[in-house]
């Protein structure tokens, strides 16, 4: 065989390989794969039972990390909460420490997915609010590129959540 047939036969073979499926590309990956990671808040919109709007969704700032073994944590805070007039936490006066923290949530635990349903729920293990402490959060989960929304109603306080991330750079 003369150089230019084998190299006519490894282009052809090269192409037609290019065109083949391979295990990585082919298979997507499950939902909770294509989770796993850092989000950064965008927007969120929680309101109470009674209707009230959660303060820590006025202009918002957040995070929120799912890791790969199904632990995650969360805090969303209000960018405009006041500042504090002392430096020492242990001297802050109760009125400045109650608007600051009315105005800033955090939580953390395990997080599961239901890929049937398209579901995200959180186990509450810990949380700024103690009372939904052992409570659960089933979110629905819509993903899109680097978007992700989650909605559900809110355990123990009652009234809804959806919440906009996008994935952290």
């Amino acid at each position: 065989m003369n150089r230019r047939s084998i190299f006519g036969v490894s282009a052809m073979t090269a192409m037609g390989l290019a065109f083949v499926p391979s295990n990585a590309v082919s298979q997507q990956k499950s939902l909770k794969e294509q989770l796993v990671g850092a989000w950064t808040l965008v927007s969120c919109g929680s309101t109470s039972a009674n209707g009230a709007k959660s303060p820590q969704c006025a202009n918002p700032n957040g995070i929120l990390i799912l890791d790969a073994s199904g632990r995650y944590a969360t805090v969303t805070a209000n960018r405009d909460r006041p500042k504090f007039t002392t430096g020492n936490r242990l001297e802050i006066p109760a009125e400045q420490f109650k608007a600051t923290v009315v105005g800033f949530a955090a939580n953390f635990g395990t997080w599961s997915v239901s890929e049937a349903d398209k579901t995200m729920t959180m186990h509450y293990e810990g949380a700024l609010f103690p009372n939904i402490e052992g409570a659960e959060l089933k979110n629905s989960v819509s993903l899109t590129g680097d978007e992700l929304k989650l909605a559900g109603a809110i355990p123990v306080l009652g009234g809804r959540s959806e919440t906009v991330y996008r994935r952290a750079k």
